[in-house]
């Protein structure tokens, strides 16, 4: 029995890993999970999961649930981001899977592998922050941090046992919405245009990620830090059917690739199961329904997020962390229409050409994370005006 603390449970990765546990009440169980503010989904996994602990963070909400939690259940309450390392490090917590969204997924990322917790992550922005404080944690405790998101997991499959011989990553990513857009198009891109995701169903600030690209490019961060690998090394490439989620390249020139139709489930399930497989086929995947299989190279120049991404990374330090930060504010100011599509990258640009480099630790994850947001705040004001005189 493997004992899981799911730090986001009410998030899209966090309820589809339930129905993955769902499936194997004899080989999982759930002692502690959390949410942001969604009381009353996490009442509801509370009562179902009966975890050892439940964590919290928006203090109205924990009010509610608290008032409402039934009587006879053992579930310790918990309020506020100190309950999410206390149930990644609890000694009961065999694996931890961080599937909440933001730098938020960093400290309780580093608990757990510093109490030397087996690590399920979904969390992308703990490795594009902070994969340089991550990374020798885990190698300190030789932990395998087991990767959630589609594309990584596909990554970490193909290699196996075979990392030695490992030449280039092919990271595949669906285009999203604006695939074919026109950059005539581009300008005029609605928020409604944005998330009509043709693959996936997602998290709208993930959905408008693919649409821009940035996805792919904090994808190819944290491919460079799961994996050990350069930039030059993580060859991205448009796959508008989702089929192949990603593909490896040896140094004999064979290349494994892994498939199936879209479900993050499949992920989750091998995250939390690995080394081996369990029985449960979530992708009923027939060759002879699929569509044909198409590639393309994708457009920096109209996709500016990807080159931008390259170029933090490569700076490295803290600049990694103050792009998803502006990213986000951006993201979020499109997501509230206070400013256009083509602004996103504009903010971006001009919010990490004012921004200090400092060196990685926790402290200055988070000033380069709050500095990044203050300064972006600045320029989003500016560009709402031009969002108001669109016709």
């Amino acid at each position: 029995m493997v004992n899981i603390s799911i730090i986001g449970s009410t998030g899209s990765i966090g309820t589809q890993a339930l129905d993955v546990i769902r499936c194997f009440p004899d080989k999982f169980s759930v002692v502690a999970i959390s949410a942001n503010s969604n009381w009353k989904l996490l009442l509801k996994q509370i009562i179902e999961f009966k975890p050892l602990i439940a964590v919290i963070l928006d203090n109205s909400s924990f009010v509610q649930l608290k008032e409402n939690l039934p009587k006879g259940l053992k579930t310790k309450l918990i309020f506020g981001v100190a309950g999410l390392n206390e149930i990644a490090s609890m000694p009961e917590t065999d694996l931890v899977l961080v599937s909440t969204v933001g730098v938020s997924g960093l400290r309780p990322t580093i608990s757990a592998l510093k109490a030397g917790k087996q690590l399920a992550l979904a969390t992308k922005e703990a490795l594009v922050a902070g994969g340089e404080l991550v990374i020798p944690y885990a190698k300190s405790k030789n932990i395998t941090i087991r990767p959630v998101d589609s594309e990584h997991s596909a990554i970490f499959q193909c290699i196996g046992n075979d990392r030695k011989f490992l030449k280039n990553v092919i990271l595949t990513c669906s285009g999203g919405a604006l695939r074919s857009f026109t950059n005539e198009q581009l300008k005029k891109a609605t928020v409604e245009d944005v998330l009509a995701h043709p693959n996936w169903s997602m998290g709208k600030k993930i959905t408008v990620d693919c649409a821009t690209l940035m996805n792919k490019g904090f994808e190819m961060i944290e491919a460079c830090h799961l994996f050990n690998l350069k930039p030059t090394q993580v060859k991205i490439v448009i796959h508008p059917q989702s089929i192949i989620h990603s593909a490896v390249e040896f140094s004999d020139g064979s290349i494994i690739a892994q498939m199936s139709k879209p479900d993050m489930k499949l992920a989750i399930q091998y995250a939390f199961s690995y080394p081996e497989r369990l029985e449960k086929n979530w992708t009923d995947t027939d060759f002879f329904s699929l569509p044909a299989l198409t590639f393309e190279k994708p457009d920096f120049d109209k996709f500016p997020c990807l080159k931008i991404a390259f170029d933090s990374f490569s700076q490295g330090g803290t600049m990694p962390a103050s792009l998803n930060a502006v990213n986000e504010e951006a993201v979020y100011a499109f997501l509230k229409k206070e400013i256009m599509f083509e602004d996103i990258f504009k903010v971006i640009e001009l919010t990490l050409s004012k921004v200090e480099r400092l060196p990685s630790s926790i402290e200055n994850i988070f000033y380069a994370d709050s500095e990044a947001r203050r300064i972006s705040a600045f320029f989003i004001e500016k560009l709402k005006d031009n969002y108001n005189n669109v016709d």
